[in-house]
């Protein structure tokens, strides 16, 4: 064959192949190439993330009721103290000799008390004495009155002589004075008694006041003393013996003596998103890792959950801070630990996953499917005669067409439709579908750029192989 036939053989085949190559790529102009998935029924968790630390509920700082040094510390780091069991002591030289002088003078007061009342026995057993003397008197006049009315008339009679009549008289004149000696020691008796008894009470209220005296010593001699106030462990002791400590002065050096924390109790105590904090509620269950114990899961609950934000940057409520309110906030969440283990400390970090609902065989789709859309955006363009209305709409118009719709685009044959959904709870790839898709439907679930830009309507090629990692991208 002569190469001039040759040469227009393969430029015919040359030229052949270029409308063919032509031809397809006309017919492929507009023609995205997508990543679809389909819509699926499966169980739905979601799940709040937030970080903390490891906290007992229950803890208290004792700090000291009196200014001085400390003397003794009875307790380390670490141990476990009940209730009432004294934990360290102040120097108490001064209050202790306060305490043992009212002591001593409640011992005289009740021994002068003793005294008196003993005294004033003594005084109501001389006025009992003194007016059995009065009665026997009284009983020797009335006889000797008897006797004497009889001699008075016997000496009327002249019937005895004037010397015995002048005896009798003498007589019953000692015995009128008898009865009136005997009538003033009983005054005097009692008038005695009567001063016994003020000094009895006088004693009795003076140990009183005294005894009100050593209780007053004793509660300042008691805050010498310091005693754990609930069952639990030592979890810091800031202070060594020799160091002066200071009462009412917070977060200062020597105002806590130490912690104790009640570790019947552990919770997680973590800051949750202002955003998420509004799905959180009490006695929703969570799982909580701990750092420095990995690779275990500890479950929980929520019990308490903050009404104050807390501004992230700061760590300070937001009601009492003088930052910007657009800063992102934070709110406490509080986790019980059902089974801590022994080994668990305070302040240790840690994550909690809460549960704040629960689907079972919900309708779900991947979380990257679904975008929004603007409704001007997904009509079709107006005929050719009413252009003049287009160019002009009026301002209802214009803020109808910005309208936001939540969707997802579905596969129809070769071209990808944009279809409204109504979604529920979202876990962490998926998201609840409550209306707009049925099981099966096919969606475009990729790439991002595709779904941020691919329009309503958009010609589509469907290419679900995983995309090739290169060797430098790999080593990147």
């Amino acid at each position: 064959m002569k190469p001039k036939k040759i040469a227009l053989i393969l430029g015919l085949l040359i030229l052949v192949a270029g409308g063919i190559f032509a031809s397809i790529r006309y017919n492929n102009r507009g023609i995205i190439t997508v990543q679809t998935g389909k819509v699926v029924r499966q169980d739905l968790a979601s799940v709040v993330t937030a970080s903390g630390e490891i906290k007992p509920l229950k803890y208290i700082n004792l700090s000291p009721s009196a200014v001085g040094p400390i003397d003794e510390i009875l307790v380390r780091e670490g141990d476990r103290v009940h209730k009432g069991q004294l934990v360290a002591r102040m120097e108490n030289t001064q209050p202790k000799a306060a305490v043992d002088a009212q002591r001593a003078a409640i011992s005289t007061a009740l021994a002068d008390s003793a005294a008196a009342e003993a005294n004033a026995k003594s005084m109501d057993d001389a006025v009992n004495t003194a007016e059995s003397e009065v009665e026997k008197a009284q009983a020797t006049l009335e006889l000797a009155r008897l006797n004497m009315d009889r001699y008075n008339k016997l000496w009327a009679d002249k019937l005895i002589a004037k010397q015995d009549y002048d005896q009798k008289k003498a007589d019953y004149d000692g015995d009128v004075a008898a009865l009136k000696e005997a009538q003033e020691k009983v005054a005097q008796a009692r008038a005695q008694k009567n001063q016994a008894v003020q000094q009895v009470s006088s004693a009795q209220r003076k140990v009183t006041q005294m005894q009100a005296n050593l209780v007053s010593s004793e509660d300042v001699l008691e805050k010498y003393s310091v005693t754990a106030p609930i069952n639990g462990v030592v979890t810091n002791l800031p202070v060594k013996v020799g160091e002066t400590v200071v009462p009412g002065i917070q977060n200062t050096e020597g105002s806590t003596i130490m912690t104790i924390a009640d570790m019947s109790v552990i919770t997680a105590e973590v800051q949750v998103d202002e955003t998420d904090i509004v799905n959180v509620a009490l006695d929703q269950p969570a799982d909580v890792t701990i750092d420095a114990i990995p690779d275990k899961v500890f479950k929980g609950r929520v019990i308490q959950i903050g009404d104050t934000a807390i501004v992230r940057s700061t760590g300070v409520a937001a009601s009492s801070s003088n930052t910007s309110s657009q800063e992102a906030k934070d709110f406490k969440v509080v986790v019980a630990l059902d089974n801590p283990p022994d080994d668990i400390r305070p302040g240790l970090s840690c994550t909690a996953k809460i549960t704040t609902a629960t689907r079972h065989d919900a309708v779900t789709i991947p979380i990257q499917a679904l975008t929004i859309r603007q409704k001007g955006e997904l009509e079709k363009k107006p005929a050719s005669g009413s252009v003049q209305a287009a160019s002009n709409p009026s301002p209802a118009q214009e803020k109808d067409a910005k309208k936001e719709i939540q969707g997802v685009f579905v596969v129809h044959g070769d071209r990808a439709d944009f279809k409204k959904v109504d979604t529920g709870i979202t876990g962490a790839t998926d998201i609840e579908v409550v209306g707009g898709l049925q099981p099966g439907d096919q969606i475009i679930t990729g790439s991002y750029k595709v779904i941020r830009t691919i329009r309503n309507g958009a010609k589509i090629k469907i290419d679900n192989k995983a995309p090739v990692v290169s060797s430098e991208t790999s080593a990147s």
